[in-house]
């Protein structure tokens, strides 16, 4: 079974290379976001709307943040184990 967070880079990696080889469209940040915030809720609890994506194009480079307010030490997930 693929590891998630290989996964989701793997996807990000394709998402940017679409990006950079022209594609105007930023329709694959919901998407982007969601596997991102799945990832992250495996080890914390999170609040959905405390998140931002942003992307930023520029002539040579293009970048995407992303800031999730993390919740107090005492809703983190324990691992099982």
């Amino acid at each position: 079974k693929p590891n998630p967070a290989q996964t989701a880079k793997e996807r990000l990696q394709i998402l940017l290379a679409h990006e950079r080889a022209g594609g105007t469209s930023p329709d694959f940040l919901p998407l982007l976001q969601r596997d991102i915030l799945e990832v992250v809720r495996r080890h914390m609890e999170i609040d959905g709307e405390q998140v931002e994506v942003k992307l930023e194009r520029g002539a040579e480079l293009s970048s995407l943040e992303i800031n999730i307010e993390l919740p107090g030490a005492t809703k983190l997930k324990k691992k099982a184990g």
